[in-house]
């Protein structure tokens, strides 16, 4: 068994074939899908799928683009739900500031605002954190130093900057999806050898950065299966032992 641990089935783009979409994932072994808590406004469809789907989970968070919306309050709603698994996506995301010194400087300062709010959140109730990091390491590396405890979490998307793999040893573990099937992805390559093995998770972002031979199509959960294969060639692991192993991690992170 496989468990996608990100991704967005909430999307639009799966409102008409959902169901297809988790027969082909079941037919490639991926049996459990965690969907990340990104933007609130389709936070409602997340709840609805894991309320009509026994394998469906969620997380509630807003994604360092749309810090505009964060309202804990509004979230608090759904956060003590049975199948509410985790916080976030948040983070940290430098990769679109503005040009303007001064407007950079309040956009990193909102962003980090936010990011801690979450962070000590999800500290407090003891639930751990998907972690998105774009360009922000040393910021979200210092942040989750400070204020995670041992809330631990997974680095969604994990952007192969060693310094991160200090993580590790504070309950963190490094979310894997198809960017290592990539030819430029060098540097995960590299750097994937050195994650602990029970660090790893499998995860596809769907709908976005499908891995090799589809990019440029819809990803959806049943790529983790060559997720798996690529993993599997960069260890002395096969891709049923990486199947095993990231879904007993993720089994220990999430309680699922």
């Amino acid at each position: 068994m496989i468990i996608d641990t990100h991704c967005h089935l909430d999307d639009m783009r799966y409102e008409e074939d959902i169901e297809e979409v988790l027969l082909r994932a079941k037919s490639k072994g991926v049996e459990k899908f965690i969907i990340p808590g990104a933007d609130v406004k389709t936070l409602k469809r997340a709840v609805f799928l894991a309320e009509h789907h026994d394998e469906i989970y969620f997380a509630v968070g807003v994604h360092p683009y749309d810090i505009e919306c964060y309202d804990r309050s509004y979230l608090e709603q759904f956060v003590h739900h049975p199948k509410c698994v985790a916080i976030g996506e948040c983070g940290l995301d430098y990769f679109r500031l503005p040009e303007d010194k001064e407007a950079i400087a309040k956009e990193k300062e909102a962003q980090k605002r936010v990011f801690i709010d979450q962070v000590l959140w999800a500290k407090a109730l003891g639930k751990p954190l998907i972690v998105h990091i774009r360009e922000s390491s040393a910021d979200c590396l210092e942040i989750l130093d400070a204020y995670a405890g041992e809330a631990g979490g997974v680095l969604h998307c994990f952007n192969a900057d060693e310094s991160l793999l200090a993580l590790a040893k504070k309950n963190f573990y490094y979310g894997i999806g198809g960017v290592l099937t990539f030819k430029n992805a060098r540097k995960l390559v590299n750097v994937y050898p050195k994650i602990p093995k029970e660090r790893l998770l499998i995860e596809t972002d769907a709908p976005y950065l499908t891995p090799h031979p589809h990019r440029g199509e819809r990803n959806e959960p049943a790529y983790c299966a060559l997720v798996a294969e690529k993993m599997a060639t960069l260890s002395s692991l096969s891709s049923e032992e990486i199947a095993r192993l990231s879904t007993h991690n993720a089994q220990r992170l999430f309680g699922i």
